[in-house]
């Protein structure tokens, strides 16, 4: 153990400067489901020098049906409310399904309710402007989940605008198996649905899927635009916040506005 004696020198109140921090340019927030394994991840990779990136947990169920997604809602305020006390130029809920059954205004005025500074998106929201970005209005969707969420993802796509002519599922409603799909069988699956000529774009969706490492790839591949769930997501958010960065290695969506 240091004894007093043997400190030489001990100065305090030193000299010292502040910056904008991390988030210079500007502060984003997620709002992470507690079982999801992929999207902090995948935010990193994509995000820009000077946009800092804060999670909050927001407890959720490892099954995914209609009925206990519901019952994220009241969570959604108690997670934002965990964010750290900075501005927060955009702010996102991580959760396709749960989006579309709490609803995007639901999910967007319960954020609101705690940090109203911060512009309110959600994967859903996002593929909806990722598609009108990239003039694509017909899509492709993948998804890991039950008929029940697939029927209803479709239905709301194609009230929101889009054409849903090809899908395709993993059927698998654990989200903990759904973040170990691994990234060849989601390529696998992207490039035989989006090589139907009736369809513009692909987006994957469920933000345990590993999709910001492949998209650009995939989209050589089948010669069409490729997103998904966190990919969308992170976009969105940075458009939302100001962030117009062309980001080619991410794929088109990122080179557009």
């Amino acid at each position: 153990m240091l004894q007093e004696t043997d400190l030489v020198t001990n100065l305090t109140g030193m000299a010292y400067k502040t910056d904008a921090g991390i988030g210079s340019r500007a502060n984003i927030g997620l709002l992470v489901l507690q079982t999801d394994l992929t999207i902090e991840d995948e935010f990193r990779h994509i995000l820009p020098e000077g946009v800092a990136l804060y999670g909050a947990r927001l407890e959720s169920p490892a099954e995914i049906t209609p009925e206990k997604l519901k019952l994220m809602e009241t969570h959604i305020p108690v997670a934002a409310g965990l964010l750290p006390a900075v501005d927060f130029a955009s702010i996102g809920f991580g959760c396709t399904s749960g989006a579309l059954v709490i609803g995007e205004g639901n999910v967007a005025a319960r954020v609101a309710s705690v940090r109203p500074e911060a512009k309110v998106t959600d994967p859903v929201t996002a593929a909806v402007a990722a598609m009108a970005a990239l003039k694509a209005p017909r899509i492709a969707l993948l998804t890991p989940y039950l008929p029940e969420i697939n029927a209803s993802l479709r239905e709301q796509f194609q009230q929101r605008g889009l054409n849903v002519p090809v899908m395709g599922s993993f059927n698998q409603p654990d989200d903990y198996t759904v973040a170990r799909i691994t990234p060849e069988a989601i390529e696998a699956a992207m490039i035989e649905l989006g090589r139907s000529d009736q369809v513009d774009a692909v987006f994957v969706s469920c933000t345990s899927l590993r999709v910001a490492r492949i998209a650009a790839r995939v989209e050589a591949v089948i010669g069409k635009p490729v997103t998904s769930s966190n990919h969308a997501l992170a976009w969105h958010m940075l458009r939302l916040a100001g962030i117009g960065d062309q980001l080619p290695q991410h794929g088109r969506l990122f080179e557009t506005l």
